[in-house]
């Protein structure tokens, strides 16, 4: 019996972008098209197959500790990057300025999309979501550079919209304008759990 499922869910392409230097800082730049491969975006700064830990994973290890890169892509949607900039009073919040990989138009609450769900693409090319990405300081502070005052706000109001992080199932091309179909499995409440995330 198959555990994921295809659903009716699906999204477009909108945006393309890569971080081609972390060190120069978060921003990305646009592309036409990527090359996904196990290791992540060509050309992307997060693309590798393991990556030094920080501190998102201080509770399980050391900074620097080498741990698989489950974080290889940054995914948002513009539906949620329209909420996120009326909440901090800003006309638009381009997905460059949050260092997105990915920008999808269609996917209703992405960000809420479940751990190992999948994004399966026309030609095959398969990502796989691992978390959500939560809001940190360097937008925020990328964000203040083109609206003084505002950027203080992100942490707030991209809370539960910031996007998700995955990695490469599946090798293959992306381009503006593909079609990727969601894949899920169906999801339970780990009840012993349920009092502590109330």
């Amino acid at each position: 019996m198959a555990i994921l499922s295809p659903t009716a869910i699906s999204g477009t392409v909108a945006w393309l972008g890569l971080v081609r230097e972390r060190k120069a800082g978060l921003a990305s730049s646009a592309v036409e098209s990527v090359v996904a491969t196990y290791e992540g975006f060509t050309g992307e700064s997060h693309a590798g197959l393991t990556r030094s830990s920080c501190t998102r994973t201080l509770k399980q290890f050391p900074v620097g500790t080498e741990i698989r890169n489950s974080r290889q892509i940054s995914i948002v949607s513009n539906e949620e990057l329209a909420v996120i900039a009326q909440g901090m009073e800003i006309p638009v919040l381009e997905p460059m300025w949050v260092g997105a990989n990915l920008v999808f138009d269609g996917i209703p609450d992405l960000t809420d999309l479940p751990p190992s769900s999948r994004l399966i693409f026309e030609n095959g090319t398969s990502l796989v979501v691992d978390m959500e990405n939560s809001p940190c300081r360097h937008p925020a502070d990328l964000i203040e550079t083109f609206h003084p005052g505002h950027g203080k706000k992100f942490a707030k109001h991209a809370l539960g919209r910031r996007g998700l992080v995955g990695w490469v199932e599946r090798g293959g091309s992306i381009a503006l304008g593909d079609k990727a179909i969601v894949h899920t499995v169906q999801q339970r409440l780990y009840k012993p759990l349920a009092k502590q995330w109330a």
